[in-house]
């Protein structure tokens, strides 16, 4: 499954949610922050290395019989290329889900990451893109009134033949609040 929003809308914490409900071995996060700024430390720019290595990494697990969750802002201007190449060539089934969190909001929930110290509002807003949407990915959209149990709910019950444990209840800083 993919999973993109905006700087701070609150995908690390789903896909950790995810991977909890889970409940046991066998499903990868694969972060493009981790891949792009700590492993690479490569800026997000067109035609950058992290874009081969997100799908290398991903298809890897996949073949080796983990499921994924794709996690990053994986703008649909840069990544839209390969993200199509990746549910193309997969033979199961892909899920796409687009958290859609208004700037505002993203903002309120940035001030309670540890990336805080690291960048703020200028550079946030400098990355945002509004309901930066794949073209044909049928992707689902999680609005930000959704809960983190909410938003887990949806995307397991979408993604998953057997049910996983119920999600954790809602990290300090999270809020269905818009």
């Amino acid at each position: 499954m993919v999973l993109r929003g905006n700087s701070g809308s609150g995908k690390t914490t789903v896909a950790r949610a995810i991977r909890d409900a889970y409940g046991r071995r066998g499903l990868a996060i694969v972060s493009q922050d981790l891949l792009r700024r700590e492993i690479l430390r490569e800026l997000d720019e067109p035609g950058g290395v992290n874009i081969g290595l997100i799908d290398t990494v991903t298809r890897y697990a996949l073949g080796h019989g983990h499921h994924v969750v794709l996690e990053g802002i994986l703008t649909a201007a840069r990544y839209g290329d390969m993200l199509t190449a990746l549910r193309r060539g997969h033979p199961g089934r892909c899920h796409f889900f687009y958290l859609d969190v208004s700037f505002e909001e993203t903002l309120r929930r940035h001030t309670t990451r540890p990336q805080s110290r690291e960048f703020g509002a200028d550079l946030m807003r400098g990355w945002y893109v509004e309901r930066d949407l794949l073209p044909g990915a049928r992707e689902t959209v999680i609005g930000q009134a959704s809960s983190l149990e909410e938003t887990v709910r949806c995307i397991v019950s979408r993604t998953f033949t057997t049910a996983p444990s119920p999600p954790p209840p809602d990290p300090p800083g999270w809020s269905a609040r818009s």
